[in-house]
């Protein structure tokens, strides 16, 4: 009986234009705290903007947030799969 083992994601591996949701934060209570802060919190999604070094950028709804590469290695995610092909919509 084998079941396939899924290695947990990070932000960091994702490349940019992807979205995710953050499913686990590898932190105690200050990390938590100032995420928070952020409006990042578990089953948020986000959407990598840019990279900066070892950090990213990340759109939070409307809001864009600088996470360092300590941080975006403590967020394991899953990835959105979008859509955005023009037909996708509803025409009228």
């Amino acid at each position: 009986m084998d079941q396939p083992v899924s290695t947990p994601l990070t932000l960091t591996q994702l490349p940019v234009g992807s979205s995710a949701v953050i499913t686990q934060i590898l932190g105690g209570q200050e990390l938590h705290r100032k995420l928070r802060g952020f409006g990042i919190r578990l089953g948020t999604p986000v959407r990598i903007a840019h990279r900066r070094g070892s950090g990213l950028v990340v759109s939070v709804g409307n809001t864009r947030v600088a996470l360092g590469g300590g941080i975006v290695e403590k967020l394991l995610i899953t990835p959105i799969q979008t859509d955005e092909s023009p037909e996708s919509g509803a025409s009228g």
